[in-house]
């Protein structure tokens, strides 16, 4: 009788080397996608929210995550519910999710909001000091979970956009310090997009036309900012947005 060998024994000597399984990807921005390679793995709704659950809270007793899933439920009834989905992430022969004392993500599975979000974190801790490496560039991401509206996922979604204009607008100046005046001004405007009443994004972009000395568009960029928050909020630019032209000149603001 031959004996089988799992995949993590290791190989005999001559024999090929043991195959190493695959991680899960996990995609949160943008929309839930739990891919293994090139196969995209079809989770029922219930057992996606459990798995972004977890992604995006580390690890959760099984009370809490099912007291956050099913609020409206009784708690036998969450329970109930959170052992059917627990069942259903088995079923589908990846090792998803662990059930050691506290639910939490396989360490197998990797995912981009943490990756994001370390990179994230990276860039705005770095000292500002001129001979400090600059970190990795952090590109725009699409919106946490789209469609979903949990108020923990509501609270994710608005933490990590406010985390993203923060990450964006930090570029923007670090590229001004280098010089590098038209990838500061994209990423800026970008900013400006992502949150047209935003003034700190008009600042930064306010700060790379003056960078350049280009005053006309500073001006404009003062008068477009004006427009937006006087029509969506009704109040006009504070007096530190205007300082910012007055000290370069004064009568070209009204």
């Amino acid at each position: 009788m031959v004996e089988s060998r799992s995949a993590t024994e290791p190989a005999t000597e001559g024999g090929p080397p043991p195959r190493r399984p695959e991680r899960l990807q996990l995609r949160l921005f943008g929309g839930f996608e739990l891919c293994c390679g090139p196969e995209r793995l079809v989770l029922p709704l219930n057992s996606q929210r459990l798995v972004a659950l977890l992604a995006l809270r580390v690890a959760a007793t099984r009370g809490q995550a099912a007291g956050i899933l099913w609020p409206e439920a009784s708690e036998q009834q969450a329970s109930g519910r959170l052992r059917t989905t627990l069942w259903r992430l088995q079923r589908t022969g990846r090792t998803i999710v662990e059930c050691r004392g506290r639910l939490a993500l396989a360490a197998g599975v990797d995912v981009d909001v943490s990756t994001w979000v370390r990179a994230a974190r990276r860039l705005l801790d770095a000292p500002d000091a001129a001979d400090a490496p600059r970190p990795a560039p952090i590109e725009p991401v699409g919106d946490l979970l789209p469609g979903w509206y949990e108020d923990w996922a509501l609270a994710e979604r608005e933490r990590l956009r406010q985390l993203q204009l923060h990450a964006l607008e930090t570029v923007s100046g670090r590229l001004v310090e280098e010089g590098r005046y038209a990838e500061a001004l994209d990423t800026a405007l970008r900013v400006v997009q992502l949150e047209p009443t935003r003034e700190s994004a008009h600042r930064a972009v306010i700060r790379v036309h003056l960078a350049e000395r280009n005053l006309g568009e500073a001006v404009r960029q003062f008068d477009a900012c004006r427009v937006v928050l006087r029509r969506e909020l009704g109040v006009d630019p504070s007096p530190l947005l205007r300082a910012l032209l007055d000290q370069v000149d004064p009568p070209a603001v009204p």
